[in-house]
């Protein structure tokens, strides 16, 4: 797949995710898709197939008032695609790790996405 395609993918996904429309962040997915959220060094989640995917984003998307990934670079590849992201997000409410419903989140991070029959694969975020 061309480095134009991949990006006119990837830019559909990330805006699909600020605005909080999973129906539009699933729609380039494969059917297969693996997703996984390491930080720190760790899997923190892993997931396969769209339906598990969808659980995940409906998860997260009530945990965050609002949060807002900025592409600010690419790398290609073959079919992958490197992204580096600058993160903000509030969030929604309280978490057990003891952040409160209205801080702020700040972070930056990157995402691999590989692609399999014009569709992403694989998405791989690092933070």
């Amino acid at each position: 797949m061309n480095p134009i395609k991949m990006k006119e993918i990837i830019e559909k996904y990330i805006s699909a995710y600020n605005s909080f429309d999973i129906e539009g962040m699933i729609a380039p997915l494969h059917e297969e898709i693996e997703f996984r959220n390491s930080s720190s060094g760790s899997v923190d989640v892993e997931t396969k197939g769209i339906e598990k995917f969808r659980e995940i984003a409906e998860q997260s998307k009530s945990l965050f008032s609002y949060r807002c990934q900025t592409i600010v670079g690419y790398s290609f590849e073959d079919d992958k695609a490197q992204v580096e992201i600058d993160y903000e997000g509030i969030l929604a409410k309280d978490l057990p790790n003891g952040m409160k419903a209205d801080d702020r989140i700040h972070m930056k991070g990157r995402s691999v996405f590989a692609f399999r029959d014009e569709k992403v694969a694989v998405i791989e975020d690092y933070s």
